[in-house]
């Protein structure tokens, strides 16, 4: 089948409304929590779950529609992956990770997305970014490095990695002025290596990449200079509003947004063994006031992220379709409410945990796995909220900075 016969046929699919992916990934939330020890074992996400968001249609919610995806708003995947981390934090972190890539290879050159979907668009992408090293070639590059922390790569086909292209030519450089490009490389190009062995967001299965002296050509290379100016390749063929959205303020949010679910899946655990549960002093839960504040400020934590969430891609999708930016102080803004959602969902935890008391601790209760969850996804480079908030608390003060990146 030639990938022209593959976008006619995949552009038949019928879109789901909004509505009805929720109720699907809210429909599987007590599968997945029945499934999340085993998965923990397994350390890496059963093949089961991944058939089933695929056959969910998940991972087509930020494709273009031209590749058979669902081109919608980036609100719909972020209730989605929230509900899916009420079941396992590992789930909706996976999906996080590996669903936002549809966007961003919409980005890529067209012959890159061919290269994936041409002739099957279920093809799913792994990551991550942090930089190895590029050399030019002709054509293009010779790329080597070793990544860690690729959460579900071994249900993908090919990778996303960060790489620097000559790095002695950008040493003492600023960041946003170096040859700082994503590699995409099919998974013959690359070596998964199995180092998950950790304490939390277990099943995700979030493993090192290793690559040797492996040429990318130059169309499955996307220069982050042109993404913070979002002039990129792909806008010649995925031109809708979605794909002009700053790279940061969607990728960011990929990787934090499962903290609110995996919160909101502890939150329901400790409601379910407060309801009946008294202390061995003899003090109910009911009746302790660290608990029921413990719970209040929990959903009320919840709620709040949540409006945010909504009211900045609201936003965003509004000034996008108008042709327009965010100013720099709200993209500041945004960057800091986003990054900091991890760290704010363990400091709300935190006290659930201790309400619990000691039956808590135990592995037949959900609220120590989820606990442990959030702490691991709060180590996340991109849920730095303190370094954001530095930022954006220097823009409230005065200091004026390159509109690059923000």
């Amino acid at each position: 089948m030639s990938s022209q016969a593959a976008v006619q046929r995949d552009t038949s699919v019928e879109t789901p409304t909004r509505q009805e992916l929720v109720a699907r990934a809210r429909a599987m939330i007590p599968v997945l929590a029945e499934r999340a020890a085993r998965q923990d074992d397994n350390r890496r996400m059963l093949p089961e779950t991944m058939a089933e968001l695929k056959e969910a249609g998940f991972f087509r919610i930020l494709q273009p529609r031209r590749w058979g995806g669902y081109e919608m708003e980036p609100g719909t995947f972020a209730e989605v992956q929230m509900a899916l981390a009420e079941g396992d934090a590992s789930v909706g972190w996976v999906f996080g990770v590996v669903g936002v890539h549809s966007w961003h290879l919409a980005l890529f050159d067209d012959r890159a997305q061919r290269d994936v979907w041409g002739t099957d668009s279920s093809i799913l992408i792994g990551s991550p970014y942090s930089p190895g090293r590029a050399e030019p070639a002709d054509g293009g590059y010779i790329f080597n490095g070793r990544w860690r922390f690729s959460s579900g790569s071994e249900a993908c086909d090919w990778t996303f990695l960060g790489g620097i292209v000559s790095p002695e030519k950008s040493a003492g450089r600023p960041f946003l002025e170096a040859d700082y490009r994503t590699f995409l490389l099919p998974r013959k190009d690359y070596t998964i290596v199995d180092t998950w062995h950790v304490n939390g967001l277990k099943g995700s299965g979030s493993q090192d990449i290793v690559v040797t002296d492996m040429f990318v050509p130059s169309h499955r290379t996307l220069d982050f200079r042109d993404v913070w100016k979002m002039k990129v390749p792909g806008h010649a063929v995925n031109d809708a509003p979605l794909y002009h959205f700053p790279f940061v303020q969607v990728f960011h949010r990929a990787v934090s947004n499962a903290s609110i679910g995996a919160l909101q899946g502890m939150l329901d655990a400790f409601l379910a063994y407060g309801a009946t549960r008294v202390g061995a002093m003899g003090l109910a839960t009911i009746d302790d006031p660290d608990a029921l504040i413990a719970a209040a400020e929990a959903a009320a934590g919840i709620d709040e992220m949540k409006l945010v969430l909504h009211r900045n891609f609201d936003l965003l999708m509004e000034r996008t379709k108008r042709g327009e930016s965010l100013t720099q102080g709200e993209a500041l803004q945004f960057r800091y409410q986003c990054s900091s959602v991890p760290d704010r969902c363990v400091e709300l935890a935190r006290p659930l945990f201790k309400a619990a008391g000691s039956g808590g601790v135990y592995t037949d209760r959900a609220i120590g796995r989820f606990f442990n969850n959030l702490m691991v996804a709060a180590q996340h480079g991109s849920n730095n909220g303190r370094g954001y908030g530095r930022i954006w608390g220097k823009k409230l003060l005065g200091q004026v900075f390159d509109e690059a990146g923000v």
